[in-house]
């Protein structure tokens, strides 16, 4: 069902680009928009593990630097049938994770210092079964294509913005446009790309959660981790989070709740433990 959902969003999100493209810029505006934005992010998608890593003063680590976290990492890696990762850790007291690389033979997993002191070693294997799971599911190429589609819609408005200003109206209103359709896309569009692609990464960490149990064998030890965990980052919040990784990471470094969650990147952490729970139960969901 998460993979139904994740490719019906993105046709939608493919679609209103197509739309949108058609009423703002034209057919040549959208390729232009297309490929401007697909370019920045190959770039991000190709050299996302240095960058993320570099932000957030990641070491890497080995055997002997954390054994335990390494030993959980490799021996869940061998279950999954998957290469083992480069294994990194932050020094910060807030506990997350992350995972991140183009594909599983150049991935790396990241955890803080603050989530190893928290976690018994079978809720850590649950928050690294659900890394892995975004490796093993390639949800960083998912992400960097909403987005390419989503970045590619924003520029599209940005172009009729600029060219409202300088008077570039004359071809909209060669092909019979409509002004205020024009505007109401150029407000509309950007907004609900930006849902759409939250939404896509709601549906991915749903994905992870799923994948994650089936890996370390039993879907409660990621539950009672994700209890800690949000307990834990709303006494001691990430300050140095930022909001273009925050989908990265197990549960959200940033704050918000009412209408913002349309925003959010990650699901309700008490609807991710009740399908855990469910799925421990054997039942259906």
């Amino acid at each position: 069902m998460n993979y139904l959902k994740t490719t019906i969003l993105l046709a939608v999100l493919t679609a209103i680009l197509v739309f949108a493209g058609d009423a703002i810029g034209g057919r040549q505006g959208a390729i232009t928009a297309l490929i401007f934005a697909g370019v920045m992010n190959f770039v991000t998608y190709w050299w996302s593990d240095k960058i993320v890593l570099i932000m957030y003063g990641a070491k890497r680590v080995e055997e002997g630097d954390a054994p335990q976290l390494y030993a959980v990492v490799r021996d869940l890696a061998m279950r999954a049938n998957m290469p083992l990762p480069k294994v990194y850790t932050m020094e910060n007291d807030t506990p997350n994770a992350f995972a991140t690389g183009r594909n599983p033979s150049h991935a790396a997993v990241a955890v803080t210092t603050g989530i190893m002191r928290i976690l018994s070693r079978e809720e850590l294997a649950g928050v690294i079964a659900h890394e892995l799971a975004h490796i093993r599911h390639r949800d960083i190429l998912l992400s960097t294509i909403a987005a390419t589609i989503a970045g590619a819609i924003s520029y599209l408005a940005h172009m009729a913005q600029w060219a409202a200003v300088f008077g570039g109206g004359r071809n909209n209103d060669e092909r019979g446009g409509n002004p205020i359709a024009l505007i109401a896309m150029m407000i509309i569009a950007p907004l609900a790309a930006m849902l759409i692609q939250m939404a896509i990464s709601r549906s991915r960490e749903y994905a992870a959660d799923t994948g994650g149990a089936n890996i370390c064998g039993n879907p409660l030890y990621l539950a009672d981790a994700l209890r800690k965990l949000e307990m834990a980052n709303k006494r001691i919040p990430m300050l140095n989070a930022n909001e273009a990784t925050a989908h990265m990471f197990i549960v959200s470094p940033l704050s918000g709740g009412g209408i913002l969650k349309l925003f959010s990147t990650h699901p309700p952490i008490e609807e991710r433990v009740r399908r855990l729970e469910a799925m421990a139960g054997g039942l259906r969901y």
